[in-house]
């Protein structure tokens, strides 16, 4: 039974190290990470190290420098601009190799912004998504175990010409039992954009994505997260997966993924 993401298991110089469970396995491979897992765990160094700061996440961007095993990873951050009203901080993920060496596998990368009483201004671009009846729709990888296991999805009806929408919701925690934060939960589930809003066959191509960009007008509140996203696939390879991303109380932000497209 999966029952967290991460397991920590203690610290080796500057990094925390953790054990990834069955529930990082990835719908394209079970030897591979999903995306969403990763974003969560690095946003979790990126909140720790902004603890006290005043400053909060307007923008995470994970980049995903290669393949991530199913495996005992290290994670530490790093302030790389400091600021008092804006700040840049990074986090990578780390794997050993045989060998004795090691490689970089993810990377995030947070701007952080002074917050200050705006409530008076503050406005949405979008309605809030209001959840209805789920589709009865098969998940595209319905049978696929691992991380897809810890997430419920829910499907919303929407016309042929409109993006796809789905509501989810986190199933278990990231790290051990530990508390999850909203925004940890929020990035647990985002990096799913892609496969929300496909648009090809997944028998026919892979597209998977090699980054996520999460733009955050307002932190996200609560356990449940409704995505509305659309791919768009090039005719040379690329694609790209846009996505509007609401909480219970409204919009919060985008979310943007740039894919490789290939056939199967």
């Amino acid at each position: 039974m999966i029952d967290c993401l991460f397991r920590s298991v203690g610290v080796d110089g500057e990094f925390e190290v953790f054990d990834s469970t069955d529930g990082t396995r990835s719908n394209w491979g079970p030897q591979i990470q999903h995306g969403s897992p990763p974003l969560a765990l690095l946003t979790r160094a990126v909140e720790r190290l902004a603890d006290g700061t005043g400053m909060r996440v307007g923008r995470l961007t994970l980049d995903i420098l290669g393949a991530i095993p199913v495996t005992q990873v290290k994670v530490r951050a790093w302030v790389d601009r400091p600021g008092a009203r804006i700040a840049l901080m990074v986090a990578e993920m780390v794997v050993d190799r045989a060998g004795g060496n090691s490689r970089t596998v993810a990377r995030v990368t947070a701007w952080l912004l002074a917050t200050t009483e705006t409530a008076d201004a503050a406005q949405d671009r979008y309605p809030p998504m209001i959840e209805g009846d789920p589709v009865d729709t098969i998940h595209a990888w319905h049978d696929a175990e691992g991380y897809l296991e810890t997430v419920e999805w829910r499907w919303q009806r929407t016309a042929p010409d409109e993006a796809f929408a789905a509501w989810m919701t986190p199933l278990v925690p990231l790290v051990d039992s530990e508390p999850t934060t909203a925004l940890q939960r929020l990035a647990m589930v985002v990096d799913c954009a892609n496969g929300a809003g496909a648009v090809l066959d997944p028998a026919r191509f892979a597209f998977m994505n090699t980054d996520t960009v999460v733009h955050l007008h307002r932190l996200p509140e609560g356990h449940d997260f409704g995505l509305r996203a659309r791919a768009s696939i090039g005719p040379d390879g690329v694609g790209v997966t846009t996505a509007e991303i609401f909480d219970r109380g409204g919009f919060i932000g985008t979310c943007a993924q740039t894919l490789l497209v290939q056939r199967q």
